[in-house]
């Protein structure tokens, strides 16, 4: 039987974040992976010379760990536009980045897309992500987004898109997750405009597993831990490994099955993605349905090409579109997620082609409140863990948690 100091469990990125850091201070370091690459729930599928990134994720370049963990020049970053289109009773106005495009303000409110009292009611809500000690302040008391809304006086039309931005976001539409962390995500979007890499969000876990890929060993599905002194037996189909330290890096779940811990509630999210020959007229930005009674399952919907152009073959038109999945299980229909996105771009969906559908009905653990974002990370038994399950879930939670666990062990005795 093989054996090695630290053995990872998942190449994701909590997983390949924590490989790099061991591997870097010299220690002896093995990953396995159950699929055939790199990425766990990041991975982008390419359908007929389309870039499809499974579930729809975006990146953003304010988030303090990504500098430390990778070269984002090197991913080539194409930028959505920073704003939103929002789709009104009669068309769609544009609501723009109050601090990237401060000049534009005074417009949106003249014309009557957002009153005084709306803007006063809004930043009396993120006022706190100004400020990192407000926001451990709110962490202190936190309170579920829904109730923090209503208490900042937040109604009507700006209260309709913040809902149904932010659930697009959090993968659940009734306000129960912890408004600490929606402040959380309030001030990266105040810091970094969402992009894309230009191979694809797969290039992001490509990069990390760059340096440490001759310690990779794909397609070896760990299925069960055992004690053996001070050190642990890890079984994979025709494959072990005797390791001192053992980190189970999966999604929560599978965590969850390795290692008797109890799993969080997840939230689920479904993604269409279509192909057309005709452009849809617009700025690169998502859009949002802010009407009273929207006409369909769409939280959030996007002409991708116009923000990425590498994601489209030339002459050619990508769009994507999310909607949550029902606790149940349940998913709106493909026919109705095209009807709503084309609505709210006001355009026609005759000539959209169905790419793929990316149905994750457990996509994202849930951040309820109060919001704990140092969970443990060790088992009774001695295992490590990280995962955005162990800290916030994003893309910042998963890379801070692998360092976080690498870390531990560095200095563990």
């Amino acid at each position: 039987m093989d054996e090695t100091e630290v053995l990872v469990i998942g190449a994701g990125l909590a997983g390949l974040r924590c490989a790099d850091v061991l591997a870097t201070a010299g220690r002896d370091v093995l990953v396995w992976e159950a699929k055939g690459q790199v990425g766990g729930r990041i991975r982008t599928d390419i359908v007929d010379g389309f870039r499809c990134d499974r579930g729809f994720q975006v990146l953003n370049p304010a988030y303090p760990e990504l500098r430390k963990a990778v070269d984002l020049a090197q991913l080539d970053l194409q930028p959505f536009g920073a704003g939103v289109v929002v789709r009104r009773e009669v068309g769609s106005s544009v609501w723009v980045h109050p601090l990237r495009a401060p000049g534009r303000v005074p417009a949106m409110v003249t014309s009557g897309a957002i009153t005084p009292r709306d803007l006063v009611a809004l930043v009396r809500w993120v006022a706190p992500a100004a400020r990192p000690k407000s926001l451990k302040k709110q962490r202190d008391r936190d309170i579920c987004l829904r109730e923090a809304l209503d208490r900042a006086g937040l109604g009507g039309e700006v209260r309709r898109v913040v809902d149904r931005f932010m659930a697009g976001v959090l993968l659940e539409t009734t306000g129960i997750t912890s408004n600490a962390f929606a402040l959380l995500l309030a001030r990266m979007f105040a810091l970094g405009v969402p992009a894309l890499p230009a191979d694809g969000m797969q290039a992001l876990p490509r990069q990390l597993a760059a340096p440490i890929s001759d310690r990779i060993a794909l397609e070896h599905r760990a299925f069960r831990i055992d004690p053996d002194g001070k050190q642990h037996l890890v079984h994979a189909e025709g494959a072990g490994v005797r390791a001192r330290h053992v980190v189970v890096a999966t999604d929560a779940v599978a965590a969850a099955w390795l290692t008797t811990e109890t799993a969080p509630h997840m939230q689920g999210v479904v993604t269409d993605w279509w192909a057309t020959d005709h452009a849809v007229p617009g700025p690169p930005m998502l859009r949002v349905d802010g009407r009273s009674h929207p006409r369909g399952p769409v939280l959030n919907t996007a002409v991708i090409s116009a923000a990425a152009p590498t994601y489209a073959p030339p002459g050619r038109h990508l769009i994507a579109a999310s909607a949550v999945v029902a606790g149940d299980g349940t998913v709106p229909s493909e026919s109705a997620m095209r009807a709503h996105a084309a609505d709210i771009m006001e355009t026609d969906s005759r000539g959209w082609k169905p790419l793929t559908r990316h149905v994750i009905p457990k996509a994202l653990p849930a951040q309820g409140a109060p919001l704990s974002v140092r969970r443990p990370i060790r088992t009774a038994a001695g295992i490590w863990l990280c995962g955005d399950h162990r800290d916030t879930a994003s893309i910042q939670g998963a890379l801070v948690s692998g360092r976080r666990t690498a870390e531990a062990i560095l200095a563990a005795r």
